[in-house]
């Protein structure tokens, strides 16, 4: 991930020190368990725990013979270890630490989501309580639609967040596996003791059935989830792209002083930021691509995974972390302006209450198509020439042969729409 998007947490992970040192990690507790088997010496396991160090460029030169990275690991440590070192990587694969590691790392980033991702969902739900009754347009298609409430709006995106919250502890647990059972999955070279011990010390259960990998459904299902989150933030992050135009101007990403939005236009106040979190969610997306094409290994095993994961992985969680807390950076300073959306309500004319009208007509016994045909009639007639909705139903005598002056002028209260509010907040649990 280049600088711009990366976050703390996840480069202690995803960097090359993060990666060794979760090699180094698995190396050690194998030979802790060779220990505990009567295999390595009490005075050696001392030693490769003492010494056990590793130098990344030291790791890189020895690379450059090997052309093999794991190899180059190990016969750092083992430089490091001395004598001892013999005992490193004993009846192991490559990928007995590679993947075993990388499992690791993905639980631990998926456990370094779970705050930030409440956070997100507390302020928001705090926003969902404060604007219950702030009405709004509500917009299909783009086109007004009836009322709604912009509290109701963001519980969608409250709901939705939690359904992400469950999917990311599911998924938590469907990937914390390992394996440590050799070249091709058969432990020939290992006790299976061993690669319970370990996996049990690192939070992880062993695979039932391996190859010389773990198999590349879980991180796919890993990978399938981080986008869903990043797709729900576009979701929010879209919603206020939209609402901060010009011409709706309903809600706005909070603007600090000193901040430009154009290098041409001073007046400029653009929504950078929201803009910025849909675009991280196109790059997760495409990420899920390349993690569903990992899935097919020839055999027991390839390594046309391995390029693809080397960026794919560490990229996709420092999207996923960077954007939710931009997003919560992003709702905690939205600026909400409930006049401008009562003007919107005032500048439709009253063609939000169309259905209202229809309904009123069809309770008086007309036919629903022919109740329909002359709300219709009179809606056009508000499109094209911005004449209220409740003017022209009152001097339409299709509509006056069946209600009354105040009938029509019920039709549109606001307050009709609003009625089932607090059962909507009662299954959200606010």
């Amino acid at each position: 991930m280049i600088e711009r998007y990366k976050t703390k947490e996840m480069e202690a992970l995803w960097s090359e020190e993060g990666k060794f040192s979760a090699y180094t990690e698995v190396e050690i507790l194998v030979c802790e368990a060779h220990n505990k088997k009567g295999i390595v010496p009490d005075n050696d396991l001392k030693n490769i725990k003492d010494k056990a160090a590793f130098q990344v460029q030291r790791i890189e030169e020895i690379e450059k013979k090997t052309n093999h990275d794991l190899i180059a690991f190990v016969e750092n440590l083992a430089e490091n270890i001395g004598q001892s070192g013999r005992f490193v990587h004993m009846g192991l694969t490559s990928s007995d630490v590679i993947d075993t590691a990388l499992m690791v790392r993905i639980k631990r980033s998926l456990e370094i989501l779970e705050k930030p991702l409440e956070t997100l969902i507390n302020t928001l739900r705090n926003l969902v309580v404060e604007h219950k009754n702030t009405v709004c347009l509500g917009r299909t298609h783009g086109i007004a639609a009836e009322p709604t409430t912009f509290g109701v709006k963001l519980g969608v995106f409250f709901e939705e967040l939690k359904r992400d919250m469950a999917r990311l502890k599911n998924v938590k647990n469907n990937a914390a596996y390992g394996k440590l059972s050799g070249a091709v999955g058969t432990y020939s070279n290992i006790d299976p003791w061993v690669e319970e011990y370990v996996l049990d010390k690192l939070g992880l259960r062993p695979s039932p059935a391996s190859t010389q990998v773990i198999q590349r459904d879980r991180i796919a299902e890993v990978v399938f989830v981080l986008s869903i989150i990043s797709s729900t933030i576009e979701k929010i992050a879209l919603e206020i792209r939209h609402l901060q135009r010009t011409e709706v101007g309903e809600a706005q990403e909070g603007f600090r002083k000193g901040q430009k939005g154009s290098s041409a236009m001073p007046h400029k106040k653009n929504p950078i930021l929201s803009e910025r979190l849909c675009g991280m969610a196109r790059l997760m997306r495409a990420n899920l691509m390349a993690s569903m094409e990992n899935i097919a290994l020839w055999h027991e095993r390839d390594i046309s995974h391995s390029s693809v994961e080397r960026v794919i992985i560490p990229d996709c969680f420092h999207i996923v972390h960077y954007s939710i807390l931009k997003c919560e950076d992003l709702l905690s300073n939205l600026i909400i302006r409930p006049e401008r959306m009562k003007k919107n309500i005032d500048d439709i004319n009253g063609l939000i209450f169309s259905q209202k009208a229809l309904l009123k007509l069809v309770d008086k016994g007309l036919q629903r198509d022919k109740a329909y045909e002359i709300v219709q009639r009179n809606a056009m007639i508000t499109w094209d020439k911005g004449v209220h909705l409740m003017e022209n139903l009152q001097n339409d005598k299709d509509v006056t042969d069946h209600l009354d002056k105040g009938e029509i002028e019920e039709i549109f209260s606001i307050s009709a729409y609003l009625k089932n509010i607090d059962h909507i907040y009662k299954k959200m649990g606010v």
